[in-house]
């Protein structure tokens, strides 16, 4: 039942199917713990038993979430008015959320495969603050076209001055099957190498036969060196992780589309099994931020991101590519879409970057031989206390990380510049993942000048802007002292003036310094 509050006209309810959803969602995760669990009882109960208590447990679980999911149902209504969105739920506890309509800043739809089979999606609606869940609202789920309809509702705003231009509408980005070739090389096919490891033991242990799995991989290396087996299951995890990672891509990219909607909005549609859809305004957008990983800049790659007010940060999104607006592309096309979404000529992440000083290179280089050095020196300690062996082992531990690591910090400094270019603060840095931020100088609202003991020694600062925006700062790391305070008091000017004190010009002649 509803109160009279929620059963006025305008209120409306979620999907009918809502109950059925949770009822099959229910048996499939049912469905997948019954055999680990039939197997684990049956050794004590025997199988007949064992699979008749998993049955009543699965009936048991699939019931009570069905009936919750329906109770929820039947507690739920949204309302779409002219100055907010309401959502009134719950039983026990009665819940009675509402926004205000100017401050949504995005509407997101998503869909698993079970959505997408029964034409519903489930819709997110945030206002951008990272306030928990009190700054999003979730109608899970709804029909396709009444989330598309709330999608255009909420964010159809008039467009703006800065939303017209001659860059065009419409379509600016689609696929290009070309681009999985970048998948590989990411940090993420070792990840999946691992977890395919673990998930072949953690299923063997379910079903008991654990100690075969081991045994049978000892025997395929019995007559084997040891260095030699090591090497061959580390390529075989690799060789599972490139597999996983091309899947991965696949799901995660298939059909996407990024394309400039009329009124000035960024739209990503993406996803195979779960396709989703993230909405941008164009005029809470405060530039982007182009993302090279190591393996993905050795073949000349990058992808997009958006740095932009109003984008989901609660849990549940974080991490999940919700900023993401091209994936990894070759670095040209990364730069025109920037340019495209910016509406600029030229993008600013391509502009050339100002270096900065030789003390930056020394400072990361004795930062990374320290780094080395650590555990090369730990082993060399226990191998003086414990066995000779350990002796050996930092050898090979310094014949690898040392000059491993004089290669990062070279790598790290040359990823080092800064720039103004046009309405934009252009910051770069980093080695395994380096970032080449261009935020709108008119989004700073503040600045941060950090200087630790050795910089001040080396005579370097950072200098980070804040903004609401992205990752809410931006630093630009270890340059010049001087430079770096006329770059932040030119970036923005009056906003850091009070607190410098400029030195008087020498007779010689020549420009003050701050």
């Amino acid at each position: 039942m509803s109160t009279a509050a929620d059963s006025g006209p305008g209120w409306l309810r979620l999907h009918p199917r809502t109950a059925l959803v949770t009822a099959l969602v229910t048996a499939g995760v049912a469905a997948g713990t019954a055999v680990p669990v039939a197997a684990g009882l049956s050794g004590r109960i025997g199988y007949p038993r064992a699979i008749g208590w998993v049955l009543a447990g699965a009936v048991l679980l699939i019931g009570c979430a069905t009936a919750t999911d329906h109770v929820r149902w039947r507690r739920t209504r949204y309302r779409v008015g002219a100055g907010r969105v309401d959502l009134h739920t719950g039983l026990l506890l009665v819940k009675r959320r509402s926004l205000a309509r100017e401050r949504i800043r995005s509407v997101d739809l998503t869909a698993h495969p079970l959505l997408r089979v029964l034409g519903l999606v489930t819709v997110r609606i945030g206002t951008g603050e990272h306030t928990g869940g009190d700054s999003t609202l979730e109608l899970d789920p709804v029909a396709r076209a009444e989330g598309e309809r709330l999608r255009r509702e909420l964010l159809g705003r008039a467009p703006s001055s800065a939303a017209r231009g001659a860059h065009r509408e419409g379509e600016l980005a689609t696929l290009d099957l070309r681009w999985i070739r970048y998948a590989p090389v990411s940090f993420v096919a070792p990840m999946l190498g691992g977890a395919a490891i673990g998930g072949v033991l953690q299923i063997s242990d379910w079903v008991g036969a654990q100690g075969e799995v081991i045994d049978w991989a000892a025997d395929r290396f019995r007559d084997t060196p040891l260095l030699w087996a090591i090497v061959v299951t580390v390529l075989t995890a690799l060789a599972a992780g490139v597999v996983g990672a091309l899947g991965l891509w696949v799901e995660m990219w298939w059909n996407y589309r990024l394309e400039r909607e009329p009124g000035g909005t960024l739209r990503v549609r993406r996803g195979l099994l779960t396709s989703r859809s993230l909405s941008v305004e164009e005029r809470r957008l405060r530039g982007v931020d182009l993302v090279e990983p190591l393996g993905v800049r050795m073949l000349a790659a990058a992808r997009v991101d958006a740095i932009t007010t109003g984008l989901a940060q609660d849990e549940e999104s974080r991490g999940a590519d919700h900023d993401t607006l091209l994936p990894a592309v070759p670095r040209a096309l990364a730069d025109r879409i920037a340019a495209e979404v910016l509406r600029e000529s030229v993008s600013p992440t391509g502009v050339p970057l100002t270096a900065h000083p030789r003390a930056a290179l020394r400072r990361r280089m004795r930062l990374a031989v320290a780094a080395a050095l650590v555990p090369v020196l730990v082993l060399v300690l226990l191998g003086t206390l414990l066995t000779p062996v350990l002796l050996w082992v930092a050898l090979g531990c310094a014949t690898v990380s040392l000059p491993l690591a004089v290669a990062l910090a070279l790598d790290a400094y040359r990823s080092l510049g800064h720039a103004l270019s046009g309405a934009y603060l252009v910051t770069r840095s980093g080695t395994l993942r380096r970032s080449t931020a261009a935020l709108q100088r008119s989004g700073v609202i503040g600045w941060t000048v950090k200087e630790s003991w050795f910089q001040r020694r080396a005579g370097l600062i950072g200098v980070t802007a804040t903004t609401a925006a992205g990752a809410g700062a931006y630093t630009v790391r270890d340059v010049d002292a001087g430079a770096g305070l006329v770059l932040a008091a030119e970036a923005v000017p009056g906003l850091l003036e009070p607190f410098l004190v400029r030195e008087e010009a020498p007779r010689t002649g020549g420009p003050p310094l701050p």
